[in-house]
């Protein structure tokens, strides 16, 4: 069994419930305000954690009191945060979260300590990594600091997965990365990256309008697994010419913000753990669907034996 490293963003979440999000110039009157350990690393770490894999979380937060906060939590949960460095110069990072009711939500984020990161941190993530171990990577960390960790885990063996969010611009990542095996997106992601390279750069890939045809774009141009999140529906897996989709059930959704988090994190706790990726993103499409029944991104994730307990009321191609 391989153990995950998580490379990427610990983030101070300061989350308001509204009856709704605002529009542009419009003020919407909220509720309590919330401030939680966060960062889309922060929470996949965890999210790997409770899915029952070592995890080794990299980054950076400032020497200040949010930084002590999101240690804490990573460190009741087990993480392994001796590669988190604390800076006195920045503040820790920031995420300013509105969830409306409903579960649907809208991100500000103050970058701090997470736009520090460099070669140390590359270093770090990628010296302990060999086969059967995996790296997961996001956006919210300096995208060279990405590029160069993927290349030098790939070049030890390990597997690498990205999950592109946010979002980054669409030639900014300089796909195809030939060292990824795993691209994780969700739908406005994939548009985006299909987008990249094209006349427009911004509409889309031509024939890209669905997420599958941006899906099969993308694994087209990287020849990786490329695997696309589709909120209440499930996943769509694609590799070369060929799909799957993975349903996701039923439940009444309460809070997305952890979801994609959950998802990318047991994804990556199977896949070190040895499972197949059809089982892996099996999995995953579980974890996410009960984490958007709770509140939160961290404390939403589920635990190992829960996924187990749901099991049973799937069918047997989807177990």
């Amino acid at each position: 069994m391989g153990s995950v490293t998580v490379l990427g963003s610990l983030n101070v979440d300061l989350v308001t419930s509204v009856p709704r999000l605002p529009g542009r110039g419009e003020t919407v009157a909220g509720g309590r305000l919330h401030r939680l350990p966060g960062g889309k690393g922060a929470n996949q770490a965890v999210a790997c954690a409770r899915a029952g894999a070592t995890v080794r979380m990299v980054g950076a937060v400032g020497a200040d009191e949010g930084g002590d906060l999101l240690l804490r939590a990573l460190a009741r949960e087990g993480v392994d945060t001796t590669a988190v460095r604390r800076r006195a110069d920045v503040a820790t990072g920031t995420a300013t979260i509105l969830v409306e009711d409903g579960g649907e939500n809208m991100i500000a984020v103050t970058t701090g300590a997470n736009g520090h990161l460099g070669d140390e941190d590359t270093a770090a993530a990628c010296d302990r990594l060999g086969p059967g171990d995996v790296l997961l990577l996001q956006c919210e960390v300096p995208l060279g600091v990405v590029r160069r960790a993927g290349r030098r885990a790939a070049a030890r063996g390990a597997t690498v997965v990205l999950n592109a969010a946010p979002a980054p611009p669409p030639d900014a990542l300089g796909l195809p990365l030939p060292e990824l095996d795993v691209l994780l997106v969700n739908e406005h992601e994939a548009r985006l990256l299909a987008s990249a390279g094209t006349a427009t750069g911004t509409g889309g890939e031509p024939g890209a309008e669905s997420a599958e045809d941006a899906a099969r774009a993308l694994a087209a141009r990287n020849g990786c697994l490329v695997v696309a999140t589709l909120g209440a529906r499930g996943a769509l897996a694609m590799r070369g010419g060929a799909s799957e989709v993975f349903p996701a059930p039923r439940v009444d959704a309460t809070d997305t913000v952890g979801a994609g988090d959950a998802f990318a994190g047991y994804l990556a706790a199977a896949l070190a753990r040895g499972a197949d990726p059809r089982a892996a993103i099996t999995t995953a499409v579980l974890a996410a669907s009960l984490a958007v029944t709770r509140s939160g991104a961290q404390e939403a994730m589920p635990r190992h034996d829960e996924i187990r307990s749901i099991r049973n009321t799937r069918s047997p191609e989807g177990a």
